[in-house]
């Protein structure tokens, strides 16, 4: 019967004192909404989205290049020193952060998935695992740009103080003291001793 298949439903999936099948299904719904799978896929749900293939396709460059420029080397390699890998591999990182930027602020604004909020933890997971290697592993970090102007800005906001009492003391009035010393008055001694002598 057709107006009863939802309470039949209901009976069955709740019929063991577990109710296996309905906490299962939670549990597999709440993850699937706090990894935000949903945001990988197109529209539809038909497959992954093209961001999200581009971005893995990206992923997979990244880790090919890492393996390539250490195959061989690992054994000889200070732990500190993988030059090789910053250098040969720096396009391709940077290619993979400006992307992974780009689908955060697009994400943001609701893009191909309709989903907004966060990337889907797939994509946030390789790009963790990506910049682990770059920046703790290898070593490797790319010098930043503002560096110069912080640096000029702090240097004058520290030498502001030195300037202003420098210029407070050298456009002020030095004032010479002068001192009047005053006439010595004489003691009252000597006054009644005057007195006396003409009295």
């Amino acid at each position: 019967n057709s107006s009863e298949s939802h309470n039949c439903a209901k009976s069955i999936l709740t019929s063991d004192r577990l109710q296996i099948v309905v906490t299962l299904s939670e549990f597999f719904n709440e993850t699937w909404e706090a990894a935000n799978c949903a945001n990988c896929l197109k529209n539809s749900s038909e497959g992954l989205s093209n961001s999200t293939v581009e971005f893995l396709d990206l992923f997979n460059k990244s880790l090919t290049c890492f393996e390539r420029n250490l195959q061989g080397r690992t054994i000889y390699l200070s732990p500190n020193n993988y030059t090789e890998v910053c250098k040969n591999c720096n396009e391709t990182y940077k290619m993979l952060n400006d992307l992974y930027n780009n689908l955060q602020r697009m994400n943001r604004q609701g893009d191909e998935s309709g989903h907004s909020a966060h990337l889907c933890i797939d994509v946030e997971d390789a790009m963790n695992i990506t910049r682990k290697l770059w920046s703790r592993t290898f070593n490797c970090s790319v010098p930043c740009s503002d560096t110069v102007p912080v640096i000029a800005v702090s240097s004058f906001i520290l030498f502001l103080p030195i300037v202003f009492y420098l210029s407070s003391f050298l456009h002020s009035k030095q004032k010479k003291r002068i001192l009047i010393l005053p006439k010595r008055i004489q003691s009252n001694a000597s006054l009644v001793n005057i007195q006396e002598k003409y009295s």
